[in-house]
This record gives C-alpha cells, sequence and structure tokens, in this order.
C-alpha cells in the first residue's frame, strides 16, 4: 500500500506562526523557535523559524510554508511577519508587506483597498496578539505586516490578479491545515469569482473546463476577464453557487469529453470521479435518428471526440446534441434561479463544435 498524502499548513497558519514569535520578541526580546500555535479546530503544530530580527522598535520572524504534499504554489515560500507597535486603542492593524496582495475590487470578503488577509488568518493572529499580550503584558495594539517572498510572481499562478487581487498573493486558510489535492481551495477560487463578478455588475459569466475553452467564449461574447470562471472538473460548484447567488446569463464552455459528462448528469468532470457513457452518446445517435450502424460505431468508439468525428462524417450534429442535454442538466441544478444558460463545445483546437442555448 503506498503511504497516506502529507497534510500541510496553510499560509495563514504559517502567518500566525510568524506573528505569534514575532510579537514575543517585541515584547521580551527572545524568539519562540519552535513557535506552537493554536488552530481553528483545536491542533497545536509547532513551526520553526528561518529566520529573525530584532530593530528599531520591531520584531521579524519568518517561517517557510510546508504544503505537505498538495501541489501548492506556495509550498516552500517564505512567509514573514513584521510586528511593530501600534497607536493605543488600535488593536491590531494589518499591512500588506512585499508579496502579499492588495484588494481592488469589491466582491470579496474583504473590502477595497485591505491587504489581501483573509477573516480567519486575521482572526487567528489577533487571538494570538491577545495571547502573548496577556502573557508578556503587552497592549496588543501593533501593526503586522506580512511578506511573502517572491509572492509577486507565485501570484501570477493563481486567481488573484483575475479577481483584483493586486501585488502578491492572498493569506488564506479557514482551518490552518492543507488537505492534500482539496477540491476545497479551488471551490471557493470559484465562488469568489462570481462574488467579483456580481459586483462588478457583470450580467453574463463563462464557466470554462480549461484554458481553451476559456479564450473561446472570451472571443466569442467579448467577456472580460473577471467575467471568465476557470470552473475545471467543478462543474456543479458553479451551478450551485450561481443558484444561491445568479447572474442573468451563464455559458457553460468545454471539450466534447467533459461536456459529455454533463450531459450525463455529471457535475463533477474529472476523469477520476466520473466517465464519458458511450452508451448514453449511442443513444443520443438513436434519438435524433441516427442508424443502428452509426449508434453501434459510437458505442464502440475510443472517446468522446471519436465519436463526435463519427457522427460528423455521418452529418449527425453530436456536438449540439450533447450541448443540449448539459443544457438541460445545468438547468436542472440551477432550478428556479433566474439564469439563462447556453452551452459551447469545442474540440482541442478549440473549434467549436457544438452550441446550444
Amino acid at each position: 500500500m503506498s503511504a497516506p498524502l502529507r497534510h500541510g499548513w496553510t499560509t495563514g497558519a504559517c502567518a500566525t506562526a510568524a506573528t505569534t514569535a514575532a510579537y514575543t520578541a517585541l515584547l521580551t526580546g527572545d524568539f519562540l523557535d519552535p513557535v506552537e500555535i493554536a488552530l481553528p479546530k483545536g491542533q497545536r503544530p509547532a513551526f520553526a523559524l528561518a529566520q529573525e530580527a530584532l530593530r528599531d522598535g520591531a520584531a521579524m520572524a519568518a517561517v517557510v510554508k510546508d504544503a505537505g504534499d498538495d501541489p501548492d504554489v506556495t509550498h516552500g515560500a517564505l512567509i514573514s511577519s513584521t510586528v511593530r507597535h501600534g497607536a493605543p486603542g488600535t488593536g491590531v492593524v494589518f499591512a500588506a508587506g512585499p508579496g502579499v496582495g492588495t484588494v481592488t475590487k469589491p466582491g470579496l470578503p474583504l473590502d477595497v483597498g485591505e491587504p489581501a488577509i483573509n477573516p480567519v488568518p486575521r482572526r487567528m493572529m489577533r487571538e494570538h496578539v491577545a495571547e502573548v499580550a496577556a502573557r508578556h503584558g503587552g497592549t496588543g495594539d501593533v501593526i503586522v505586516e506580512i511578506s511573502v517572498a517572491h509572492g509577486e510572481e507565485l501570484a501570477r499562478k493563481t486567481w488573484n490578479p483575475r479577481l483584483g487581487i493586486l501585488g502578491g498573493l492572498s493569506i488564506l486558510g479557514t482551518t490552518g491545515i492543507v488537505v492534500p489535492y482539496s477540491c476545497s481551495a479551488w471551490i471557493d477560487s470559484i465562488r469568489r469569482g462570481i462574488d467579483v463578478a456580481r459586483a462588478a455588475g457583470h450580467e453574463h459569466v463563462a464557466g470554462c473546463t480549461g484554458s481553451t475553452s476559456e479564450r473561446v467564449a472570451a472571443e466569442l461574447y467579448g467577456l472580460p476577464e473577471d467575467a471568465l470562471l476557470d470552473m475545471g472538473d467543478f462543474a456543479g460548484a458553479v451551478l450551485k453557487y450561481l443558484r444561491r447567488h445568479p447572474v442573468p446569463r451563464l455559458t457553460v464552455a468545454g471539450g466534447i469529453g467533459k461536456l459529455s459528462k454533463l450531459a450525463d448528469g455529471h457535475l463533477d468532470l474529472h476523469s477520476g470521479r466520473s466517465q464519458v457513457n458511450p452508451g448514453m452518446l449511442a443513444e443520443i445517435v438513436r434519438s435524433a435518428g441516427g442508424d443502428e450502424a452509426l449508434a453501434g460505431r459510437v458505442l464502440e468508439a475510443n472517446t468522446a471526440l471519436h465519436a463526435l468525428r463519427l457522427c460528423q462524417e455521418a452529418g449527425l450534429p453530436l456536438g449540439d446534441l450533447v450541448a443540449e442535454r448539459a443544457r438541460l442538466t445545468a438547468a436542472g441544478v440551477l432550478r428556479e434561479a433566474p439564469v439563462t444558460v447556453d452551452v459551447v463545445v469545442i474540440d482541442r483546437a478549440g473549434t467549436i463544435v457544438g452550441r446550444a442555448g
């Protein structure tokens, strides 16, 4: 048996550990190393310090993020916190240091102009600052500046630029723990993308399975970047969130394989969790008047793209038929939400091979 995948720590947990060590040093002159923190669900991990400095009324501590076995863009990043005394009565004031982004668009859980340090990491840092203050006679009035080495470069590999978070990464996490290959971070990004699109007043968004379908949707409808949702395999996440937070029009765009799965009722389009159903494709062929010989060849096709080619040669619009079934699946998830859905199916080259709606 293979070893279980190793969990890691969120940027929020790392920032909290660095802040705890830095504020302790600001009050006592000594850095906790390792520094132990409490996570929201009660776990108490300890973090080794990678850097520390005490100078000119400020203390800085840094830890290296360990994302465990998750393919996280911030794995190995140096996350530092510089803590200074603040004005009396101001509490904890957060600042974005180098590599941490600033919010520039409405629709996120932070106000425009705020450092991109999410609510749960802020709460964790406030709680630990209060504990350190109580233990060592501090006031708890501090300025906490979080930085991420090379964060601006790393942020280009994330949703941040599209969400209007500029200048670096976000400090994230709700539990403090990174679960390897977790779907939750991607789904949360989808939700934030919808929030930003709504706040920007967009009446048309596109949920796209990949970069090619995203390009096609943008060119076809002239959609701006913040109206494009990197849906990936999570069609259900887009549809369920739009059901509660509607936008007037949704385009679902993707390859024939993934949208064949949606047509078959699957909401998770990952190859490990759903498969193209040749029997469903053959049934579509029959229902559209295709002969039994064509239906038989589609049933034996290697891939959905192969089935599409067979139908194109026979003059039967399988792409349009798959698009319509996918549209009906999407409409069924949206229920009574005021969202009009259309579907665009493409091949690997980005050629449109089917549309509905």
